[in-house]
């Protein structure tokens, strides 16, 4: 494993090795690492030669000062874990590295609808800060596949636009990772950390609320069944950002079904001060 913390260095050295025909696959993190994160380092590892991770914490996609400070950073954990699942290159710069001029002033991103709806609604100015770091690293490491999880999956389709929008990235080959989950459902998260034992016994709510999505929609007006499993979740002392219903493509929600337009259901809700995001595909 080769660390690097300058821009300069992790080009020269990736491009080295593109020259002995090296397929490049890249993890893009913001550290405090769990097993979601390994999985997109063992899916890198089954479809390429070389395995980039990076762990930067970006200030740009935070719109709260005091979600950014208290973000978890463990880079002696992470590195380790890293180590140990075989990660050839790890890129951990400093905010000045990637933000030479500050964080003031950045170029916008055509990122279409997606970016202002759900995740974009409730964090104004978040898929902005996404789409910055994303295409300077995207920019450094010239990765051949780059792998995400569907945890993040309106994330997902942010990258995406990125990509198909920026001349410099349409070789880019995008890989969805499914999410992984605890024994009992909870989806892997770095925030689950700041959850006490009491909240991490609440939180599987939100995947049996997705569940409760999936096991009933039907034809027709979708409001009834949305309202239920908002219900279930303030049951159980969650305050809700939203609960949706939306198309899986475009995550556009959709309140009545034709009974064919392929479904996602998403949810952000807070357990204390902790805010928790999850989504499951309700149809097949």
């Amino acid at each position: 494993m080769v660390l690097f913390k300058k821009k300069d260095d992790i080009q020269r050295f990736i491009t080295q090795l593109r020259q002995k025909n090296n397929k490049i696959g890249f993890v893009p993190t913001m550290g405090a690492l769990h097993e979601g994160h390994i999985s997109l380092v063992r899916a890198a590892r089954e479809k390429c030669t070389i395995v980039v991770c990076s762990i930067f914490v970006n200030p740009t996609q935070f719109n709260d000062k005091k979600d950014l400070e208290k973000y978890p950073r463990t880079i002696e954990q992470d590195l380790a874990l890293l180590i140990q699942n075989e990660c050839d290159i790890i890129f951990y710069p400093e905010v000045a590295e990637l933000y030479p001029d500050g964080t003031a002033q950045q170029p916008r991103f055509g990122l279409g609808p997606v970016e202002f709806i759900l995740e974009g609604k409730y964090r104004p100015g978040h898929f902005q800060g996404v789409a910055t770091v994303v295409s300077k690293l995207f920019s450094i490491v010239q990765p051949d596949e780059v792998f995400f999880g569907q945890k993040d999956l309106q994330q997902t389709k942010i990258i995406e636009r990125l990509i198909e929008t920026t001349p410099a990235f349409e070789n880019i080959q995008m890989n969805i990772v499914p999410t992984l989950r605890t024994g009992n459902m909870l989806a892997l998260s770095s925030r689950n950390t700041r959850l006490t034992a009491e909240q991490l016994a609440l939180a599987p709510v939100i995947y049996e609320t997705l569940q409760f999505l999936k096991n009933h929609i039907a034809k027709g007006d979708l409001s009834p069944v949305i309202e239920k499993a908002t219900a279930m979740l303030e049951a159980k002392g969650l305050k809700t950002d939203y609960v949706a219903i939306a198309n899986k493509d475009t995550l556009e929600a959709v309140t009545e079904w034709d009974g064919q337009t392929k479904l996602a259901g998403l949810i952000a809700a807070f357990l204390g001060e902790v805010r928790l995001i999850d989504n499951l595909i309700l149809t097949d």
